[in-house]
């Protein structure tokens, strides 16, 4: 499985002590993909309306609610979105650029929350959209 790493850099992990590189990812293809999900996210910025941001900031910022259910939270606002959002293109492509676009706005609204902000994206988008990336990854063909 590849894994899509936001830093640019390869995934990898500690095996017995040494650095163990994930399988690699042919780095023009991750150019790809970002560049068309940006577009798409450059589109949707315009329609996520600022109450919606708002309400997820007062769910981040909200202490007692553990992980998981800022990532419901994180979920219904995107599900809620994706419906509203007129759109031809795949469901799961809007849900992902739309979890992105929601992450930029809450964490330039409230830049303290950039941590937990991105930590739920991250989850929430491994729970939910993981084998759509893995499919949108290996589809792109150079």
């Amino acid at each position: 499985e590849v894994e899509l790493q936001t830093d640019g850099n390869r995934s990898g992990h500690l095996q017995n002590g040494e650095l163990v590189f994930d399988p690699e990812v042919n780095e023009e293809v991750v150019r790809i993909i970002a560049a068309q999900l940006a577009e798409i996210g450059d589109q949707f910025d315009k329609e996520i309306k600022a109450r919606v941001v708002n309400d997820l900031v007062q769910h981040f910022l909200n202490e007692n609610l553990s992980g998981e259910e800022i990532t419901q939270h994180m979920s219904a606002a995107v599900e809620g979105l994706a419906r509203a959002i007129p759109s031809d293109m795949e469901q799961e492509k809007a849900m992902l650029v739309l979890a992105m676009v929601l992450t930029k706005k809450i964490a330039n609204t409230m830049p303290s929350l950039l941590q937990r902000v991105f930590r739920t994206t991250v989850n929430y988008i491994s729970q939910q959209l993981h084998n759509y990336i893995v499919r949108m990854v290996s589809a792109v063909k150079l």
